[in-house]
């Protein structure tokens, strides 16, 4: 097993008690060694049911673009592919260094920033989390109104929906045990038969020929995947060797998030192009609400994902706080406000997408860092880690990159301010550039020429 990295586990480690599979379960607080008991399957497992979902379903549109400028099936499918495999890549790192480290997502950024600062990304963190996971209860419950066949009752399925998934956080590797001896499979069935379903129905091709606007939709999917960044490392610290928590990840999601989204491309097209309806063409093949049911069911893992890494999030600000407490507030915070909010305002989906950005820079900083700058050497994971300032500028101008390019529509003075900065600086987003892949690379470069700097005083300073 890879030992702990400077002082965020105790010297004498001691492991929680087993669940009800008789396994070890995840600490209860942050500075326990955590349990080593995910395989690649169990991984691979993990990130197949995570990268399926029914807002991967209607996310297509996303890629396949506005009416009349549509991208060709092709296209779209080439950007779904490119943008999975770019989007997972990233994803994988960030898992790999979880399992090196066997530190949660926000606890590895002590290395990075300092304990103290790293309260910015966990702060910026929680916020998204908690937002998509009530976006996720709100989903669970439409989709179960599309299976019942009736408008009401929403209620009910918020409520069993946010129940469901507080009982998986309170066991999570438990959780992922179930995922892969059972979810998976129902789940792989399922997508199967939609498949075949669908795909013999035949589906107009709106954009045929169509390739303008292809970064900007691999960006799109880009961006999905970058979304679990900030997540992955809250599971992966339990992977029994780093190469499975890498290939168990990448493998499991990319497969997942590519089958999902063409198949909701398919299904998009079936319907007119109309997001609303695209369960109608699920529900309308013979036993669809069957199979859609299962879909449904296991969406709670998405908002399982959710809670648990708020829960990890939190505990990067409050480590001795018990885990259980904290996903059974997050939980019944996300049931009420669910409860509360029927659909989500558009300036809500960009304030989420605005938080989510900032992980795009926020990774290429951390993974330079790791690998050629300070983490070569061991990061300082303590709560005693001493503030690095100087790796907040690479990762500021990464986000200014990506807002230059694409500002995202939070509120219309954050629109009028970044499409000032391009009239000044006579910029014109081309249709080659790429928001995701630019805030990536500027951030990357700075912080590794930053790095003989940063190495030394992180050096000097480690305790």
């Amino acid at each position: 097993m890879p030992e702990p990295q400077d002082g965020l586990h105790p010297s004498v480690a001691v492991l929680e008690r087993p669940g009800p599979s008789g396994h070890a379960e995840a600490p209860l607080v942050l500075d326990t060694e955590p349990p080593r008991t995910l395989s690649f399957r169990d991984q691979f497992a993990l990130w197949l049911n995570l990268g399926v979902s029914l807002i991967g379903f209607t996310s297509a549109a996303t890629v396949l673009g506005t009416a009349g400028q549509e991208l060709s099936f092709a296209a779209a499918v080439v950007a779904i592919v490119a943008g999975t495999a770019i989007g997972t890549a990233m994803l994988a790192v960030a898992a790999l260094i979880g399992a090196r480290t066997g530190a949660p997502a926000m606890a590895n950024l002590r290395g990075l920033f300092g304990t103290r600062l790293s309260y910015v990304p966990t702060v910026l963190n929680i916020a998204q989390c908690v937002g998509w996971g009530v976006f996720e209860l709100i989903v669970i419950a439409g989709g179960a109104q599309t299976v019942a066949g009736t408008d009401g009752y929403r209620w009910l399925f918020v409520v069993l929906a946010g129940a469901l998934t507080t009982v998986l956080t309170i066991w999570p590797l438990g959780a992922i045990a179930v995922l892969r001896k059972y979810v998976a499979v129902a789940v792989g069935i399922a997508m199967v038969y939609f498949t075949v379903q669908l795909g013999r129905q035949g589906f107009p091709d709106p954009g045929a020929g169509n390739w303008h606007g292809f970064l900007h939709s691999t960006d799109a999917v880009v961006a999905v995947s970058i979304s679990f960044v900030p997540l992955a490392a809250d599971y992966t610290r339990h992977s029994r060797t780093p190469s499975a928590s890498f290939w168990g990840t990448f493998s499991g999601y990319t497969l997942a998030q590519v089958w999902c989204y063409v198949l909701g491309l398919i299904a998009l097209l079936q319907s007119g192009g109309d997001t609303e309806k695209i369960f109608s063409s699920f529900t309308g093949v013979w036993a669809g609400w069957a199979f859609l049911l299962v879909l449904v069911l296991r969406e709670t893992d998405q908002s399982f994902a959710n809670v648990y890494s708020t829960a990890m999030s939190i505990h990067n600000l409050f480590p001795r706080v018990d885990r259980r407490l904290l996903t059974g507030g997050i939980g019944l915070l996300i049931t009420v406000l669910a409860l509360q909010i029927k659909q989500f305002t558009d300036t809500y989906n960009n304030f989420l997408y605005l938080i989510g950005s900032v992980f795009v820079p926020l990774f290429a900083v951390l993974a330079v860092d790791y690998f050629l700058g300070a983490g070569r050497r061991g990061w300082n994971l303590s709560e005693r880690a001493p503030s690095r300032p100087l790796m907040l500028l690479p990762w500021a101008l990464g986000f200014a990159t990506y807002q230059f390019i694409a500002p995202t529509a939070v509120a219309g003075w954050w629109v009028d301010f970044w499409t000032a900065a391009q009239t000044r600086l006579h910029f014109t987003p081309q249709s080659w550039t790429s928001a995701s892949l630019l805030s990536f690379l500027v951030p990357a470069l700075v912080t590794w020429a930053l790095t003989p700097l940063t190495r030394d005083r992180s050096d000097a300073t480690t305790d």
